[in-house]
């Protein structure tokens, strides 16, 4: 069968992982679904009350936080389940690149609380500008970035600590450990992502990451919702 000339000029990402057993995928479909499931649930709690209770002036940052929390979950959900396919390699990138979009948005409910200050609008833009630098190369020519993706994804997600002082003054204690629990669950999971070997790890890394992320948007509805009521 001839293909067109725009379906041979799409460059394929090559996908080194090794085929996953139906237990496997069954197992990661299950912690992606859950994680899913719960941003969406939890999320518009901390919206609703934000809004209408105790961060009205925050609602437009945390929506962006939620928003890019749901897609990054969406997006992995479909490129883990997706089947072998020239679909499932554009999902792979929107995949990947919804990952700095998603850190980005983490800081933004954060980093918004620090106003207008010159700490804030320089975190601020260094984060946003470095994750959408970040989604460019992943959607441009994401064969060519690899694994350094994942230096940035953690060089991106630790530069808080760039700003700590400051966010520590403005922010509860329970806060800050809760994001700094989350920042080590993540780190860690990263240890699953690259042992390709062993059995479950797709499962075992998304577990991880789901659980970062709720460490985190605890750390927001905390900051956001409890320490406010």
């Amino acid at each position: 069968m001839m293909t067109s000339a725009t379906e041979t000029s799409i460059p394929i990402i090559h996908d080194s992982r090794r085929a996953y057993s139906v237990a496997e995928k069954v197992a990661d479909a299950a912690v992606h679904i859950l994680g899913l499931v719960g941003a969406i649930a939890a999320g518009s709690i901390l919206l609703t009350l934000a809004l209408t209770h105790t961060a009205p002036e925050a609602f437009p940052s945390l929506l962006i936080y939620v928003a890019t929390l749901i897609v990054v979950l969406g997006v992995s959900l479909a490129y883990n389940l997706y089947p072998a396919s020239r679909m499932k390699h554009y999902l792979a990138r929107l995949d990947q690149a919804a990952i700095f979009l998603f850190i980005a948005g983490s800081y933004t409910p954060f980093l918004a609380i620090l106003g207008g200050t010159p700490t804030g609008t320089v975190m601020m833009s260094l984060v946003w500008g470095a994750s959408l630098v970040g989604v460019a190369l992943k959607l441009i020519v994401p064969q060519r970035f690899g694994r350094i993706a994942i230096a940035l994804y953690l060089a991106i997600g630790w530069s808080g600590v760039l700003v700590f002082q400051s966010l520590g003054q403005a922010l509860p204690a329970s806060t800050l450990w809760l994001l700094l629990a989350g920042g080590m669950t993540y780190s860690a999971g990263i240890v699953f992502h690259l042992w390709e070997k062993l059995r479950f790890q797709n499962a075992l890394w998304h577990v991880f990451v789901v659980a970062g992320a709720s460490l985190h948007l605890w750390a927001v509805i905390d900051c956001m919702v409890i320490a406010r009521l």
